[in-house]
């Protein structure tokens, strides 16, 4: 037995829909700007290549179907955005895969909030400094149960939409992603070795909005499990 100096946290890990077993996590990816509208809005011309930043795995706020969650209201902003997402699921690590085999290695799927403190974002940015602060905070991450790859094969030219007390916030399709899943893929490995119980939120549609406390969030993709939220 490891004699360890006080007790490791539990694995975080995420309900798989349909089979009683867990999805352990191992790292949070994130896409930025990998809708063309989005990164109008948030002030780029939508040309260029998506970027990548990362959330730690205890930021997770699991959502159970048929529930709303509590999602607590973060310290240090007063601009709190919505970004609703389609989360991959890796079921297989690699390096250098290739985009071709990309899709090879997803376990599955399921619905994802990128939560924001905008204010903190956009403040660092025109300094030039990091902003993990602005999305690697606690609770930063909801997402429903995910949906095993086979269950969903329509999942790349889905819908996708987020309300904020039932008025429709964000809407769009999956197929309109810059980089599509495969080529996300294939990009990550490039760059870190990709490991199974990786999670990749892979962007935003446009219609990012601020809440407050009391806003309740319904955020889904067609072939999905929905996520329903209240801001506490």
């Amino acid at each position: 037995m490891t004699n360890y100096v006080f007790t490791p946290a539990p694995v975080i890990s995420v309900p798989v829909v349909g089979t009683g077993s867990q999805f352990p996590v191992h790292r949070i990816y994130c896409v930025g700007q990998n809708y063309a509208e989005h990164a109008q809005e948030m002030g780029s011309s939508g040309r260029e290549p998506p970027f990548f930043f990362m959330k730690p795995a205890d930021a997770l706020v699991l959502c159970p179907p048929g529930q709303t969650t509590p999602l607590p209201y973060p310290s240090l902003t007063g601009n709190l955005h919505h970004e609703v997402e389609l989360v991959v699921a890796i079921g297989t690590g690699g390096k250098n895969i290739p985009v071709d085999q990309a899709l090879q290695h997803v376990f599955g799927y399921a619905v994802g909030l990128d939560m924001t403190r905008r204010d903190l974002q956009a403040a660092l940015k025109k300094q030039g400094r990091p902003w993990c602060i602005a999305k690697g905070f606690d609770h930063g991450a909801p997402i429903g149960p995910i949906t095993p790859a086979q269950a969903v094969p329509g999942i790349h030219a889905a819908k996708i939409d987020l309300s904020v007390n039932r008025s429709a916030r964000q809407h769009g399709q999956t197929s309109q992603l810059i980089c599509s899943v495969a080529e996300t893929i294939a990009q990550l490995s490039a760059a870190w070795e990709l490991q199974p119980g990786d999670l990749i939120f892979t962007g935003t549609p446009a219609g990012v909005g601020a809440v407050v406390r009391g806003d309740r969030l319904q955020a889904g993709i067609e072939g999905l499990t929905a996520i329903n939220l209240q801001v506490v």
